[in-house]
């Protein structure tokens, strides 16, 4: 079993992983000037993902930790919106990016557990 030290780093490089995923995933996107706006979204809230947890590993007290985790949630959630979004307008199916869907929605659901077990 990984120790909460051993677990915090492997979660930062899979958010770095993530971050890597969505950048290459906009550059799929199609070129136009509605695309290019969801592309700048998705990959703002997706890099951001891991560079707020890097910030919460980092954290000066457990209030501070809590809210940059939140932060990390909603960044998550604002993520697996903008997929759906990509989906929906059919610019990529979901099959073309499965992967990264799931790996959403497993951020999305370990930020919210985490969030939610440190709420003072």
């Amino acid at each position: 079993m990984a120790t909460n030290k051993e677990f915090g780093q492997q979660l930062e490089k899979r958010t770095k992983a993530f971050a890597v995923k969505m950048i290459q995933l906009a550059s799929h996107l199609p070129h136009s000037r509605e695309a290019d706006s969801i592309a700048r979204q998705m990959v703002r809230s997706g890099t951001s993902v891991g560079a707020n947890y890097r910030e919460a590993n980092r954290a000066v007290s457990r209030a501070d930790f809590n809210h940059i985790i939140s932060v990390c949630e909603k960044e998550a959630s604002e993520t697996q919106y903008w997929l759906e979004v990509i989906i929906e307008v059919g610019w990529l199916t979901a099959a073309e990016f499965k992967a990264d869907l799931d790996e959403c929605s497993q951020l999305l659901a370990l930020f919210t557990s985490v969030h939610r077990s440190t709420k003072t």
